[in-house]
């Protein structure tokens, strides 16, 4: 029993020790800021934010001369089995009457 009792001691012990030291080394490299922050910032404001401005630009300037196609009134399209529960129920919650069309075609 008391093998038993000196093995369990023993790795308990152990076990507490690695904790204790992965704790404090971890608590270092938070204190000092550790790379990994620094990399993140640096990444966000050279990559991420130019990114999302370019994309911003490329939206605002694209042309919007593009033609509508022209509506087939396909039975596999646009079907509704009910009412939508909003409006007057035949057109979707983001519906846009330049490019999306009802079952019965385009409303202008």
């Amino acid at each position: 029993m008391s093998l038993v009792n000196h093995i369990l001691r023993r790795a308990i012990s152990q076990t507490t020790a690695r904790n204790s030291a992965a704790a404090s080394s971890s608590a270092d490299t938070a204190q000092k800021g550790g790379g990994g922050r620094k990399l993140f910032m640096m990444l966000s404001l050279f990559v991420a934010f130019p990114a999302v401005g370019l994309c911003m630009v490329n939206a605002y300037l694209q042309p919007d001369d593009h033609e509508r196609p022209e509506f087939v009134p396909y039975e596999h399209m646009r079907i509704r089995t009910k009412r939508f529960p909003w409006g007057e129920g035949t057109k979707s919650l983001f519906h846009n009457p330049r490019t999306n069309a009802l079952p019965t075609g385009y409303e202008d």
